[in-house]
């Protein structure tokens, strides 16, 4: 069966400029728009997400990224690590309460990183919860780090090793936003929008990608979509769509066009 991956992103379903304020109204409608995409078609879905306001605001006081640094450092892990997942509880929740048999998965128990990048992972209970019929939902995580100590990773790494290791064909990233602008359009009304981003063309357009809205410890636009050229580069096709249309999400996963595609 076809395995799909979605992302959703921490500032669509929180506020990432105020602390742990959950947009619960749209993260309701992403979860319904999941389950009657899967209730029309099947294939096999894993869910992962940003933490939003959640993590990012201890993991930037405590530069937690950066590694082991002081006394403070195993603090702001724990407060990352902790914050991660309380809201990762919450998706999980709205998703079974869509219908989804959805269930957490903690990248700090089964990734280890080295420099801030995924080295070695146990990925072998994704397998065998799809096979299951289970949705996984893992998440941006604070984890150990054999170079630094610790460190984070972003959904999209994490989504990126489940892609190359599962074998899935599509990820889709949920914004909120049309896609991928010439600027941040929250900020500039004259920011244009971006359908197509082929990978042998993307040093063009480097430049004008900008840093998402809020707080964001795992770089914004420009790291989400450096990560997704690279692995549109591995053979999966990448969208950023926005969430924020009623729909959106369910016609993408339904095969539909919609947002920026990366190939």
């Amino acid at each position: 069966m076809t395995l799909v991956l979605v992302k959703l992103g921490g500032s669509l379903i929180t506020d990432k400029t105020r602390r742990e304020c959950l947009d619960r109204k749209t993260l309701v409608r992403l979860c319904k728009e999941i389950h009657s995409a899967r209730k029309k078609k099947k294939f096999d879905l894993v869910v992962g997400h940003g933490g939003g306001g959640f993590p990012h605001y201890p993991a930037h006081k405590y530069k937690v990224k950066q590694g082991i640094q002081n006394k403070d450092s195993l603090k702001g892990f724990v407060l990352t690590n902790d914050a991660a997942a309380r809201l990762n509880r919450v998706v999980v929740k709205e998703l079974m309460g869509a219908g989804e048999n959805a269930v957490s998965v903690q990248p700090s128990a089964w990734l280890l990183a080295e420099n801030g990048k995924i080295k070695k992972t146990f990925t072998g209970q994704f397998a065998q919860y799809l096979k299951n019929g289970f949705l996984p939902v893992p998440y941006g995580d604070a984890v150990l780090d054999s170079k630094r100590g610790v460190t984070i990773v972003s959904t999209e790494q994490i989504l990126g090793e489940l892609a190359v290791k599962l074998g899935a064909k599509r990820l889709i990233v949920v914004t909120n936003t049309k896609g991928v602008f010439t600027a941040d359009p929250l900020k500039d009304k004259n920011a244009k929008f971006i359908s197509l981003i082929e990978r042998k063309a993307f040093p063009k357009f480097r430049n004008m990608l900008k840093g998402s809205h809020g707080t964001d410890v795992t770089g914004g636009m420009l790291h989400k979509v450096e990560e997704l050229v690279e692995l549109a580069g591995k053979g999966v096709e990448c969208s950023i769509i926005s969430g924020k249309e009623k729909g959106n999400l369910e016609k993408a996963l339904l095969g539909k066009k919609a947002g920026t595609i990366i190939r």
